[in-house]
């Protein structure tokens, strides 16, 4: 705005040789700033210089000089000034990165992106065949970084990451075994890998969890085991003990007495009595990787006998998170149970859980509907009464069947394993 005079309050406005107009201004620090672009009309450069007075006012204003860094180094910061990051999640981040997000918007200044980049660059991603899984996680990671840039260091005036659904996963419902399928997958592979699978299971435990367990971690007596560490897979380290993935990761879970049984007799035949002995190892001894698990304990053929192909490892926790929330346990004792900081993925489970109860309901009301509907006629007072099998309303009709935790309680009645 000028004054009386004809003078800028604020800033100043220049014609270039080139005919073109430059805005200079002082920042809120009095350093003078010189506007990232030039401007054709006059008019142009003088609502510049308001709108920055206004946005310096309202404390809005970010430095230009600042957002000229590229992407990539920025984002190359961001991961290496987070030192409580564990180690598989840097390795995580910088692959996500190297591969979905620095080849394609690396070179470009922060102060540059804009919601239609980040929407043409996550369209060139669907486009190249990334599964909108992986792209959603790019995107999420990017997003973080932006947010740092906005909330933390003041570079960015707000987060260009704008696309809804954008950060959304909608990956294929992965399989939930039955209690019986599980037992028959433990028999399935080689035996010193049986109870790896009715623990992992009914143990709600996660790969790097189970893999980590030893002797000391298990208590019979109690019927308990002890979650105080987990394994990563570090490139070009090898295998590394740390903290579990998160705080809520150290607990104690309690054991079905059938799995008990059987990582009784596991223990007993396949681990040193030394505290420090790893309860699941390879044939040499050494402790079991990832990479070699299917190999080792011939997954793709166990998965294969049981009747599920596809089946991951992963899947095992996830059928035993959902049988754990099918006995109506409370949300806090879930995440206590599965690991969990946050009460999400607990909600998940139960959510699971209603639905199918839901799906009860509504075969009650159908068989309730057809009744009243037709009415049976009372029998005839010569007639006998009426034999259980033919009530209105029978566990047949409704096809209900006991539920996977029932089945495990009665395992013994079956002859399975206590």
């Amino acid at each position: 705005m000028a004054n009386k005079d004809g003078h800028r309050r604020f800033g100043s406005v220049r014609k270039l040789p080139s005919g073109r107009y430059q805005v200079r201004y002082p920042g809120p620090d009095g350093r003078i700033r010189t506007a990232p672009e030039t401007f054709a009309r006059k008019g142009d450069a003088d609502r510049y210089l308001t709108l920055t007075e206004a946005q310096i006012a309202r404390r809005e204003w970010t430095d230009p000089d600042r957002a000229k860094i590229k992407l990539g180094d920025y984002a190359k910061q961001w991961i290496d000034q987070r030192p409580n990051l564990r180690p598989r999640t840097v390795h995580l981040y910088t692959w996500l990165l190297g591969r979905y997000v620095t080849p394609y918007l690396g070179p470009v200044e922060l102060g540059q992106l804009t919601t239609p980049l980040i929407r043409e660059w996550r369209a060139k991603l669907l486009g190249n065949g990334v599964s909108q899984s992986m792209s959603a996680k790019a995107y999420r990671l990017l997003r973080a970084i932006l947010m740092t840039a906005v909330k933390e260091d003041e570079i960015l005036p707000k987060n260009p990451c704008r696309i809804p659904g954008a950060d959304q996963e909608k990956a294929s419902e992965r399989p939930v075994l039955k209690v019986a399928q599980v037992f028959k997958l433990a028999d399935a592979v080689p035996a010193p890998y049986r109870a790896l699978v009715l623990l992992t299971t009914f143990g709600c435990l996660r790969w790097g969890e189970v893999a980590a367990l030893q002797r000391q971690d298990i208590d019979l007596g109690a019927g308990t085991v002890r979650v105080r560490q987990a394994v990563t897979e570090q490139r070009g380290v090898g295998l590394v003990l740390g903290p579990p993935k998160s705080r809520a990761g150290r607990r104690t879970v309690s054991l079905p007495p059938a799995i008990v049984s059987a990582v009784r007799e596991h223990l007993a035949a396949h681990v040193d009595d030394d505290p420090d002995a790893f309860v699941f190892t390879g044939p040499t001894g050494a402790q079991i990787w990832r990479g070699n698990f299917n190999k080792l304990v011939h997954w793709p053929e166990a998965v294969a006998a049981v009747g599920v192909p596809g089946l991951h490892f992963h899947d095992l926790r996830h059928t035993g998170n959902t049988l754990a929330a099918q006995t109506g346990a409370s949300t806090r004792d879930l995440m206590a149970r599965m690991g969990h900081d946050s009460a999400q993925a607990a909600l998940i489970y139960q959510h699971a859980t209603t639905e199918a109860d839901r799906a009860i309901a509504d075969a009650l009301e159908g068989a309730l509907e057809r009744d009243r509907t037709h009415p049976r006629q009372p029998p005839a007072a010569s007639q006998a009464e009426p034999r259980e099998s033919e009530m209105d309303v029978s566990e047949s009709t409704l096809d209900v069947s006991m539920s996977e935790c029932d089945i495990l309680e009665s395992s013994k009645d079956r002859g399975e394993p206590q």
